[in-house]
């Protein structure tokens, strides 16, 4: 995981890791089958990074849900990685069931044992938010991509952008574009605040419903 932090997830080699750790790339086959074994226990490690710590669990389910969800969400926020390297291959090897996998799942659904929904509507509620929560990650991600483009490569897609809304073929784009403060919520800064209001309104709803 240190590797994938510092070097980007393509680094993350048996050769790689044992080089790290000092030892034969023959010699890890003594601990782990292979790369996919190597990638469930990444997985596994950061599914414990997830996890509130025992009695951490705030008392009302609404709150208790929310500190998983951002714990969750901190967690891919420091290892950006990991959402489309991790997840997506998990799901390729047929899903990851893993210790903290399960453990993860059982403080989730501790946290909502007092919520007014009968076991589908917690499982259900349960996966909207981790829906909601990988969503917002993987724009957090995007977002820190543009945040290395050139101002060169902006002023260029900005170009790009105010042409074909100044086409006409585009006219609720072009009414937005007329007001500042709508144009402003998908600023880079209101992120946190997207994130708390949107997790909000997923929890409410879902009490409504």
């Amino acid at each position: 995981m240190a590797i994938a932090d510092r070097e980007g997830f393509a680094a993350v080699t048996m050769r790689r890791v044992a080089a790290e750790i000092g030892a034969s790339p023959m010699s890890l086959y003594h601990y782990i089958r292979g790369k996919d074994e190597l990638l469930a226990l990444m997985d596994d490690a950061l599914l414990a990074e997830s996890l509130l710590p025992t009695g951490g669990l705030p008392a009302d389910w609404r709150g208790a849900l929310t500190a998983i969800a951002r714990r969750t969400r901190d967690v891919f926020l420091r290892h950006p990685w990991a959402l489309r390297a991790l997840q997506g291959d998990a799901a390729a090897r047929g899903g990851a069931i893993s210790p903290n996998a399960i453990r993860h799942f059982e403080q989730s659904l501790a946290a909502l044992a007092g919520a007014p929904l009968d076991p589908r509507g917690k499982v259900e509620l349960l996966t909207v938010v981790d829906d909601f929560v990988m969503g917002h990650a993987l724009r957090a991600g995007e977002e820190r991509v543009r945040a290395h483009a050139s101002a060169e490569e902006i002023r260029a897609a900005t170009a790009f952008a105010q042409e074909l809304v100044n086409s006409g073929g585009y006219p609720n784009l072009q009414s937005l574009a007329e007001h500042a403060e709508a144009a402003s919520a998908l600023s880079d800064g209101q992120a946190e605040a997207r994130f708390e209001r949107g997790l909000a309104m997923l929890i409410d709803g879902a009490v409504r419903a």
